[in-house]
C-alpha cells in the first residue's frame, strides 16, 4: 500500500470496516451517520465520478432543480436556509458543506469503479474489486459491511425508447440530446424546441427553454399531474421573522412539510377526485385562467400519485403555456422526419432541437456482478428485508428512498438502522448477520417489489424483473410509507428470527485505509 492508501500494482487489499458505494445524497449522509453513531468503524467511499453529488452532478440541463422541498430532501442534521425548491448548484453547495465541515472527504476515492463485490461466509469478509479510471488500474478493497448508496438508475445511458430507431430517429437532421446528456454550453437560444416527455424532467426544462427558446413544444404520451406553489415556506419564514434559531426552524418545518403530505398521501388514495381539483384550482390561480382549459392535455388518466407528482414552482408550465411560449401536444410518435416529428393523429411539428425527457434504465446495485460464496447473485431471486436488506446476502444494506415523500428521509432513517445494526454486531460478537424468512412466512406469497396500481412509472415497471421480490407482510417489502416507517423501522427488534448471526469479531483487523489527499 503507498502512502495514500492506495492499491499498488501487487494488488494488495485494503481493508475496511465499512466500505460505502456512492458519494451522492445517499452515501453523503451515510457517513455522516457512521461517523457519528459509530465512531469505532473505519470506512471508505468509493464514488465512480471525479467529484460528489450523484444525480445532481449527473444532470445538467436547463433549469435542474429538486422536486421536493430541500427542508426534507436536506439533510435532519443540517438545516436548510434557503426556498424550498432549489437549483442542482444549491444542492451541491448544501452537500459539499457538509463533507467540509464533517471530514467526509478524506474517506472518499473518486474515480473508482467498483466491477465486483463477492462476500464469503468463510472469512465474513466482502472483496470488492474497483477499476481506478485515472490510469485503468485494478484495486482491491476489503470490507466487513457493505452499504450501496448509489441510487437506483443508470448515470451513462439513459433510456430511449427503442421504437424510435425504427420511427426514423436517424433521419432527424437537427440537434438531439437525452435531457440526462446535456451539454450545458449547448446555445438554444432563439430555437424552435420539441421536448418528448412529460414527467419531473420535463417540467424542469420547458419553462427554462421557454426563457430563451423561439418556442417550445412538449410532446407527451399522457399527461402528468402538476403541484403549483410558490417557492418558498411561509412557516419558515415567519419562525426566521421572529427570532427562532435555524435548527429550531428546520426541525419544525420538517414536521410541518411531512405531516402536510401525509394527509395529500392519503387523499389522493381516499378522495383523488377532490385532489385533482384542488390541483386544478391552483393552476387556475397561479394563470389568473378560471377558465384553464385542462382537456385533453393535463387530465392524467391515473389518480394523483400513482406517478410521481411534478412540482411546479409559481406555476411556471401553465404560465408558458398561457403566454404562448409553450404548446402542449398529446399523441404518440408516427416517424421522425428531416425537420422534426409526425404524429400519430398526422400532426407534424418542426424543431431545431429535440430533448428526449423519457427517463433512465433502473439500475440494481449499480449493475455491479455480486458474489456470496462464489455463487452470483439474481436480485430477483433474493426477498427484500424492508426494501434494505435481502435474504441470502449477508452483511450490506441498500439505501432506496421514498417515491411519494422525499429521499433523504430514508437516509437519514437508514442511517440510524445500519448504525444500530454494526453497534448491535460489535456488543454481541457477531461478525456477520443475514436476513432470512421465519417459521412464520412459511408459504407466504412472493409479489414483485411493488404493485402497478401503487406506483407504476414507466423505468420502474420496466426494470420490476431486475429488482428482489416482497412478501405479503410488512417486513418484506418496501412500503414506500414513511409516516409508517418512522415509527416501524426504529423499533425493529435486532434479535427478531429473521436476524440470523454468526460468532466473530466485527471490528477491523487489518489496517484501515488511511486518509487520502
Amino acid at each position: 500500500m503507498n502512502a495514500l492508501g492506495e492499491v499498488t500494482a501487487d494488488r494488495e487489499v485494503c481493508h475496511v470496516d465499512v466500505l460505502i458505494a456512492g458519494a451522492g445524497i445517499s452515501g453523503i449522509g451515510s457517513a455522516y451517520h457512521l461517523q457519528d453513531q459509530c465512531p469505532w468503524a473505519s470506512y471508505a467511499i468509493l464514488e465512480m465520478k471525479e467529484t460528489f453529488g450523484g444525480t445532481w452532478e449527473t444532470h445538467k440541463y436547463p433549469g435542474v432543480r429538486s422536486d421536493s422541498d430541500l427542508y426534507t430532501f436536506g439533510y435532519r442534521f443540517k438545516p436548510w436556509i434557503g426556498p424550498p425548491i432549489a437549483s442542482a448548484g444549491e444542492i451541491l453547495r448544501y452537500m459539499g458543506e457538509v463533507i467540509n465541515e464533517n471530514g467526509i472527504g478524506e474517506h472518499i476515492r473518486y474515480g473508482h469503479r467498483i466491477t465486483r463485490c463477492a462476500f464469503s461466509r468463510d472469512t465474513n469478509l466482502w472483496t470488492v474489486e474497483a477499476t481506478r479510471l485515472s490510469d485503468k488500474a485494478t484495486l482491491t478493497f476489503s470490507c466487513r459491511f457493505l452499504w450501496m448508496c448509489q441510487g437506483y438508475y443508470d448515470h451513462q445511458t439513459p433510456y430511449i425508447p427503442p421504437e424510435w430507431l425504427s420511427c426514423g430517429l436517424a433521419d432527424y437532421k437537427g440537434d438531439f440530446v437525452h435531457a440526462q446528456l446535456w451539454d450545458p454550453e449547448y446555445d438554444y437560444t432563439g430555437k424552435r424546441v420539441l421536448v418528448i416527455g412529460s414527467g419531473a424532467t420535463a417540467a424542469t426544462v420547458v419553462p427554462a427553454f421557454a426563457d430563451k427558446a423561439a418556442h417550445v413544444t412538449m410532446l407527451q404520451r399522457s399527461p402528468t399531474y402538476f403541484y403549483c406553489s410558490e417557492n418558498k415556506n411561509e412557516l419558515a419564514d415567519r419562525l426566521r421573522e421572529i427570532g427562532i434559531d435555524e435548527p429550531t426552524v428546520h426541525r419544525v418545518v420538517r414536521a410541518q412539510i411531512m405531516h402536510d403530505q401525509d394527509v395529500t398521501t392519503r387523499r389522493c388514495i381516499e378522495e383523488p377526485d377532490a385532489v385533482v381539483e384542488d390541483l386544478r384550482e391552483l393552476v387556475r390561480a397561479f394563470t389568473g385562467q378560471p377558465d384553464f382549459e385542462f382537456e385533453p392535455h393535463f387530465a392524467p388518466k391515473y389518480r394523483p400519485w400513482q406517478q410521481r407528482l411534478a412540482f411546479c414552482p409559481e406555476g411556471d408550465v401553465f404560465r408558458a403555456a398561457v403566454a404562448g411560449k409553450l404548446t402542449v401536444v398529446t399523441d404518440t410518435i408516427a416517424r421522425f422526419t428531416e425537420t422534426g416529428v409526425v404524429t400519430t393523429s398526422g400532426e407534424e411539428i418542426e424543431a431545431d432541437l429535440i430533448v428526449a425527457a423519457t427517463g433512465f434504465h433502473l439500475s440494481v446495485m449499480g449493475n455491479i456482478p455480486f458474489f456470496v460464496d462464489d455463487e452470483r447473485i439474481d436480485w430477483h431471486d433474493t426477498v427484500t428485508y424492508r426494501g434494505m436488506m435481502f435474504t441470502g446476502v449477508p452483511n450490506m444494506a441498500w439505501v432506496m428512498g421514498y417515491f411519494r415523500a422525499s429521499w433523504t428521509l430514508r437516509v437519514d432513517m437508514l442511517g440510524d438502522f445500519v448504525c444500530g445494526l454494526l453497534n448491535h454486531m460489535r456488543d454481541k460478537g457477531a461478525a456477520r448477520v443475514e436476513v432470512a424468512l421465519r417459521p412464520e412466512d412459511a408459504g407466504m406469497a412472493l409479489q414483485p417489489w411493488i404493485e402497478a396500481d401503487n406506483f407504476n412509472p414507466g423505468y420502474l415497471m420496466r426494470g420490476l424483473g431486475k429488482l428482489p421480490r416482497a412478501g405479503d407482510k410488512p417486513e418484506w417489502r418496501h412500503n414506500q410509507d414513511y409516516w409508517r416507517e418512522k415509527d416501524e423501522i426504529p423499533n425493529i427488534d435486532l434479535d427478531g428470527t429473521e436476524f440470523v448471526y454468526a460468532e466473530g469479531a466485527f471490528a477491523a483487523t487489518e489496517p484501515a485505509l488511511e486518509a487520502a489527499e
